[in-house]
């Protein structure tokens, strides 16, 4: 069963991708740049960093597949430059909240000191985002509310692709459409393969090599968070990744966040530490139309028979 129901949740998310006519309820491309002035930051600790207008195309990174004109300001995250400590960084959008049923879609980069593979020093950081939070804490494995979800930005973790709830991070294998969180299992090798972009190797001639299949970085990915009934699920271009019941979730609030926390105290040694960074673009909240729906609910379905029988 299992076996049967993975490639059809991904099929279901994938059809549902197109969301033709979808109601919206909030999105924000980072563009105007004054993001940070409806945006609130909260940092662990001093040496975490949310910038509000990246302009991400100093790092030699290409404009996210759903910008407009070619526009390359997004939302660039750093931790643990030169603290040595373990730290988050997490952001809200002031004032909103989500319930009922919706779907919450975005571009992701994540980026990494070279050579590209292996990684230099001090890699293993992770980009995070999710729902059920308030906005005035940091989200992070060191104090998370609701659900977060995260992977790693060089894939050399034991725990690549997780999923916390409660503040404690999930080794559930029924959890995860692969079976498990490390990238080396054959589901995630659709992921992989990746060059840093020219312009980065242009500017930091180290970012040399190719991503190891099933690392998530150096390209622009689309990522959803879908919460249908008492489900939140997340899939990367279409391909389910993780889910959850929402079932004892102690949320702190209805509020979506995304972050970058370093689960190693040590901070790298690398003169440009600063291309280890999430990136997230062109925030996108809505909540389906009807015939969407009808296709949400169903993998919703399948989901269900799917953790009954894993």
């Amino acid at each position: 069963m299992k076996n049967l129901v993975r490639p059809f949740l991904a099929g279901i998310l994938c059809l549902s991708s197109a969301n033709l006519q979808a109601q919206l309820l909030y999105q924000d491309n980072f563009d105007a740049g004054t993001s940070g002035s409806s945006w609130t930051a909260r940092l662990s600790g001093a040496d975490a960093v949310a910038s509000f207008a990246f302009d991400y195309s100093t790092l030699g990174i290409p404009s996210a597949p759903r910008s407009s004109d070619g526009s390359t300001i997004g939302l660039g995250f750093l931790v643990n430059q030169s603290g040595g400590v373990f730290q988050g960084v997490s952001a809200t959008p002031d004032g909103q909240g989500f319930s009922g049923d919706f779907r919450v879609s975005f571009d992701m980069w994540l980026n990494y000191v070279g050579p590209v593979g292996p990684g230099g020093s001090g890699t293993t950081q992770l980009g995070s985002f999710g729902w059920g939070v308030n906005g005035e804490n940091a989200e992070w494995a060191g104090g998370s509310s609701g659900v977060m979800f995260a992977t790693t930005l060089d894939g050399g973790s034991s725990s690549d692709y997780r999923l916390y709830k409660n503040n404690a991070s999930d080794p559930t294998a029924s959890t995860y459409a692969a079976g498990g969180q490390n990238n080396s299992l054959a589901y995630y090798n659709v992921f992989g393969g990746e060059s840093a972009p020219a312009g980065q190797i242009t500017l930091f001639p180290e970012q040399t090599g190719v991503t190891d299949a099933g690392e998530v970085a150096f390209r622009w990915y689309g990522v959803t968070i879908d919460k249908i009934g008492n489900d939140l699920t997340w899939a990367i271009d279409g391909m389910l990744i993780a889910s959850s019941s929402l079932d004892n979730v102690a949320a702190s609030g209805n509020n979506i966040f995304f972050g970058m926390f370093d689960s190693n105290a040590s901070s790298s040694s690398a003169a440009n530490d600063f291309l280890n960074t999430a990136i997230f673009d062109n925030v996108v909240v809505t909540v389906p139309e009807p015939s969407t729906y009808a296709l949400l609910v169903l993998g919703g379905l399948a989901l269900v028979a799917f953790r009954r029988r894993a």
